[in-house]
């Protein structure tokens, strides 16, 4: 056999060795892949931006209005001069309406309004006949209300129960009803500053058994409102005509933290009626007072500029001496003081940075009053120029004070008080 043939029958034999495996399935042993289901091709469309979430609101918007893109439950409607009120569309939670020239509130346009939770209706020309009843209690979401500045009369009622904030400042409101604050179980401040109201009496007040903050300022209040719940932490009284404060008015009231009532009528008051736990500010500047008072061992702001004094009894304000005493700050200009602070403050007060002695009244045929170096100097006074009034903030006068001391100052005993 040739060599050629040789091959021949070699590479018939590796053939055939081959082939016999052919058939061989090498899967026996597992389970048969699940048959995929039938995938349609994808098929994009020009123009659209699939990047942008699909969102599940309408995107109408009233006309007369603005819905940024960027924010779908905001609709602002502000300074565009408008006389009524557009319809809101549902997905709006945020309604922005103020500086326009709306006299009325028409229930119709909240009738789809059911997501409100904010509406701001200031600086418009809202009249109290014209607001239909029961308009702002449509929504089961509203928390806060704004309707300061305006010509409103009354309380509009009822409102929503949901609410928690209401601003009422800069109207004409005379008074409070009985069934304007019912249902306000959620109510934590109201602002009813800039109004007429003389009087408050009953217990309207007592049904806002989550109040913390109350603003009656720029009133014309002869007494202080009655029945105040004990939640209330800030008290804003100034500038009416309250000539007295009942002697346990703030017994119940255990959570109070800053009490305003400057620019009244007040000359006196007990010995212990802020004698309370958190008490932390306290302004009783431009009133009539005459005798000093027990200072709380919380108190760290006092403000008794404007008054009567002639002198500051430490004892009383301070009749046991230890390092819990928070006072930092008190002012006493425009009193009739006729000498300086006892040095007996800083051990009494140990925690004391400024007393604002300032200039002194007095009267015809007295010369000016001597004005006490400022304790701390100048340069080293803590605090800036600013007189920061806004509510329910700290005050940030201008400090100045104290005042060299008299070492003969003869300290009156407690009992003397009266």
């Amino acid at each position: 056999m040739d060599v050629l043939t040789q091959l021949l029958v070699l590479t018939l034999t590796f053939t055939q060795g081959l082939c016999q495996y052919e058939g061989y399935d090498y899967d026996t042993d597992y389970e048969p892949d699940p048959e995929s289901p039938y995938q349609p091709p994808i098929h994009f469309h020009p123009g659209v931006d699939y990047n942008v979430p699909r969102v599940p609101y309408s995107t109408e918007c009233a006309r007369e209005c603005y819905c940024p893109p960027s924010s779908i439950i905001t609709m602002y409607c502000d300074n565009r001069k408008l006389k009524t009120i557009p319809r809101i569309p549902s997905r709006i939670q945020q309604l922005y309406l103020q500086h326009n020239e709306i006299e009325a509130v028409d229930i119709k346009s909240f009738v789809n309004a059911t997501s409100l939770t904010e509406i701001n209706l200031s600086y418009n020309k809202l009249k109290s006949n014209k607001i239909d009843a029961g308009v702002f209690a449509t929504s089961p979401h509203l928390h806060q209300i704004i309707l300061n500045n305006n010509d409103l009369e009354e309380i509009p009622s009822p409102i929503s129960s949901s609410v928690e904030r209401i601003f009422l400042g800069s109207n004409k409101i005379n008074k409070i009803r009985e069934q304007d604050l019912q249902g306000l179980v959620n109510v934590t401040m109201l602002d009813l500053c800039n109004n007429r109201i003389d009087n408050i009496k009953g217990k309207v007040l007592s049904r806002l058994t989550k109040l913390m903050q109350l603003n009656i300022c720029n009133n014309k209040l002869y007494s202080m409102p009655a029945s105040l719940p004990t939640s209330l932490m800030y008290l804003s009284l100034e500038n009416n005509s309250i000539s007295k404060i009942p002697d346990d008015y703030f017994a119940k009231l255990p959570n109070l933290t800053a009490i305003r009532i400057s620019h009244n009528n007040i000359d006196e008051v007990p010995l212990y009626m802020f004698n309370l736990p958190k008490l932390m500010e306290l302004n009783l500047g431009h009133n009539k007072l005459k005798r000093i008072f027990y200072v709380p061992r919380s108190l760290e702001h006092l403000y008794l500029h404007d008054n009567e004094f002639e002198s500051i009894n430490i004892t009383l304000m301070c009749p046991v001496m230890d390092q819990t005493h928070r006072l930092t700050y008190l002012r006493l200009d425009q009193n009739r003081l006729k000498g300086p602070i006892s040095t007996f403050a800083f051990l009494c007060f140990p925690h004391i940075q400024s007393i604002y002695y300032g200039e002194q009244k007095h009267t015809a045929g007295e010369g000016q009053m001597h004005l006490i170096p400022p304790y701390p100097p100048p340069e080293h006074s803590r605090y800036g120029d600013d007189d920061d009034d806004d509510f329910p903030q700290y005050h940030r006068e201008e400090h100045g004070p104290i005042a060299e001391e008299d070492e003969d100052e003869d300290e009156n005993d407690i009992r003397g008080y009266y």
